[in-house]
C-alpha cells in the first residue's frame, strides 16, 4: 500500500472467506492474527428446525501463515462435525 493510501485510510483488506459446506453444515475459516501467526478459528453454522444455529471454534493452535491456517481450521471444523454433529449446538 503506498504512503498516500494509508494517510487517507485506503486498506488493502483481504477478501471475506468463501464458506464451504461439509453434511449440511457451513464452515466459514476465520483464522485469528496473533503473536507468531494465526489462531485456528472457524464459524460453524447449520440451520436446524428452521432456526439458524451458529457454534465459533477457536483453537490454541498457531500457524504461521494465514492461509495454512484457514486450511487447518476448516479441517478441525470438519473433524468437529463428524464428530459431534448438531451436538455442537
Amino acid at each position: 500500500m503506498s504512503l498516500f493510501g494509508k494517510l487517507f485510510g485506503r486498506s488493502t483488506a483481504a477478501p471475506a472467506p468463501e464458506p464451504q459446506t461439509h453434511k449440511g453444515f457451513s464452515i466459514t475459516a476465520t483464522p485469528q492474527k496473533t503473536e507468531g501467526g494465526y489462531r485456528i478459528a472457524a464459524v460453524i453454522e447449520k440451520e436446524v428446525d428452521g432456526e439458524a444455529k451458529r457454534h465459533q471454534m477457536i483453537r490454541a493452535d498457531v500457524i504461521g501463515s494465514q492461509e495454512e491456517a484457514a486450511t487447518a481450521s476448516l479441517r478441525k471444523a470438519r473433524q468437529m462435525i463428524d464428530e459431534q454433529g448438531e451436538a455442537l449446538f
